[in-house]
């Protein structure tokens, strides 16, 4: 199967960034905002879709919001704070 792009969005209602692959949900990334500040609480991906690279789209997702939003991140979430450290 080739590689295809998630398409990720802010559901900014639900403080999360979601993930969907052809129309399916995919996986999420639950936040908390702050101030100037956003804390990356908990990212999760759908079993079916791990190793499709749906957690690093929602990462750089999150972290590209961020930085134009000029917002500090604090990866409470494991998985965020070991993509950081694997992509400074």
């Amino acid at each position: 199967m080739g590689r295809v792009e998630p398409e990720i969005r802010n559901d900014a209602a639900a403080q999360r960034y979601v993930a969907t692959l052809d129309g399916q949900p995919a996986g999420h990334v639950a936040y908390l905002r702050a101030g100037n500040r956003i804390a990356l609480m908990h990212t999760e991906v759908d079993e079916e879709f791990e190793g499709h690279g749906i957690g690093g789209a929602l990462a750089r997702f999150a972290l590209d919001e961020a930085r134009a939003e000029g917002r500090q991140v604090i990866p409470v979430c494991p998985f965020m704070r070991g993509w950081i450290e694997r992509h400074p």
